[in-house]
């Protein structure tokens, strides 16, 4: 009779008692939830301690040594922008002549030629970002001489740098150019993407590390 009086009492003050804590009266007090205190927070902090952090190299801040450079990128540089420029404000241009047309201030041959000049240099804005945007103006080969960073403009102008394995790069002979051509490709197995640069115009840095990527010069 005792044990069968007792144990549904230890079994309403078992239920009671949770993971964070564990209450001996019959009730929780108003206010205080059952986890306030406890090992719970021990116990992430240990599964934190045991949880491997795996780190992946950062390419980008890695050691490299410039092998190619393009002096004349700052130039393409400044004729993107300008190009950008120019092409805003003929852009800008067109409302107010199509304003004055609608009123009557300008003829109608005057606002086809803003119409006419607005496209042209919207297509030599895209013709020029083309070009310049697979204009490789530096390349640099890490410790390693494993990683090729290639560095080119972007449609705006700014500087972008791609990092490729340098058994994904073709040699020149590969490429399919010749080594006295002013104009060279950078292909890759891996992708159609073509880049282009020179050593004609540009200035070979590092002659031997240029040849680990590229074959010889000679």
């Amino acid at each position: 009779m005792f044990r069968s009086v007792l144990l549904p009492r230890l079994t309403s003050k078992v239920q009671f008692c949770t993971r964070g804590s564990c209450v001996l009266g019959g009730r929780i007090p108003d206010g205080v939830p059952p986890h306030l205190s406890g090992p719970a927070p021990v116990q992430r902090s240990l599964h934190g301690l045991f949880i491997p952090q795996v780190r992946y190299s950062d390419l980008s801040v890695q050691k490299y040594t410039m092998i190619y450079m393009l002096p004349h990128i700052k130039l393409l540089r400044a004729v993107s922008r300008l190009k950008l420029l120019q092409t805003a404000i003929t852009f800008l241009i067109l409302p107010p002549v199509y304003i004055l047309y609608l009123q009557g201030d300008v003829p109608a041959f005057l606002a086809s030629y803003a119409t006419g000049i607005a496209l042209l240099a919207g297509v030599m804005l895209y013709s020029a970002s083309h070009f310049v945007r697979r204009v490789v103006g530096m390349m640099y080969l890490d410790a390693s001489e494993t990683t090729l960073k290639v560095s080119h403009l972007t449609f705006w102008g700014r500087r972008h740098d791609i990092y490729l394995p340098v058994s994904d790069v073709m040699t020149v002979g590969d490429a399919g150019d010749s080594v006295g051509e002013p104009i060279l490709r950078l292909k890759r197995y891996s992708s159609t993407q073509t880049l282009y640069f020179s050593t004609r115009f540009g200035r070979v840095v590092d002659k031997e590390g240029f040849e680990k990527v590229f074959g010889t010069l000679k």
